[in-house]
């Protein structure tokens, strides 16, 4: 009794929507919906007005062919500051750091021009460094003479603690050089240019060997014999450390 209660009563609307086809649309059984509970989803489309739902900003894009002065304002802060290239290069430079390549480089006259450093080695008679400067590759080795003994890290009370005498190559053979050396108390042993080389038995213990033997000692430190450090400080700090490191071994008999 109570099922056909409840299906009299949904029959009556049933009925309605029945008797009236074509008065709503239709739903998943194919069945018109009565108007009354229909949602229109179709319609004439409303008219967008430019000025006040879209920003009007390049409606004169297409008269002259570019953005309204507001359009170009609007994009100045998205456009991208150009850098100044003088102001890049400064802080490098402050370090003593060349703008493209490290400081203290120079052309290679050895190797096709390339950038490279030389080292400035003052060693005693067993090829324990005492000094060590580094310049460009291009620098001559008679330049760096004074600098190199006046970098001696022993010190004495009265003043650093030279050499007595410094052996040097043809490569130094010049008047000034020997002028600096005897100026600072040492007497300079220097092969003359022309002079022919010492061969075969020679009296006397090896003078100039020790230095191209330390210089081979620093090859042997992967961070020296390549230099990547753009910083000169840093490449001299990595070569003093490598000097206190040859002194320690020296020492020891390592």
């Amino acid at each position: 009794m109570e099922a056909d209660r409840a299906s009299g009563a949904a029959g009556a609307p049933e009925a309605a929507w029945r008797a009236a086809p074509g008065t709503g649309p239709r739903g998943h059984g194919g069945h018109p919906l009565p108007s009354a509970h229909g949602v229109s989803v179709e319609g004439p489309p409303a008219r967008v007005r430019v000025g006040l739902d879209v920003p009007s900003a390049h409606d004169a894009m297409g008269a002259r062919r570019g953005l309204r002065q507001d359009a170009r304002g609007a994009a100045a802060p998205l456009r991208q500051a150009p850098r100044h290239q003088v102001g890049l290069r400064g802080p490098r430079q402050r370090h003593g750091q060349g703008a493209q390549r490290g400081g203290a480089t120079g052309p290679n006259p050895t190797d096709r021009a390339k950038l490279g450093v030389k080292r400035h080695v003052l060693t005693d008679g067993r090829g324990v460094p005492l000094a060590v400067l580094i310049t460009g590759a291009n620098v001559h080795d008679k330049w760096m003479v004074a600098d190199v003994l006046d970098a001696v890290v022993l010190r004495a009370p009265r003043g650093p603690r030279r050499p007595e005498h410094l052996c040097l190559d043809k490569g130094y053979d010049f008047a000034d050089v020997a002028a600096v050396v005897r100026r600072r108390g040492i007497i300079p042993h220097i092969r003359r240019r022309g002079e022919p080389p010492l061969l075969g038995c020679v009296r006397g213990t090896p003078r100039r060997w020790v230095v191209e033997r330390t210089n081979s000692w620093h090859n042997r430190f992967r961070g020296l014999l390549v230099r990547w450090e753009r910083l000169a400080a840093h490449y001299l700090a990595m070569l003093q450390l490598a000097c206190g490191l040859i002194a320690y071994q020296q020492a020891y008999g390592f």
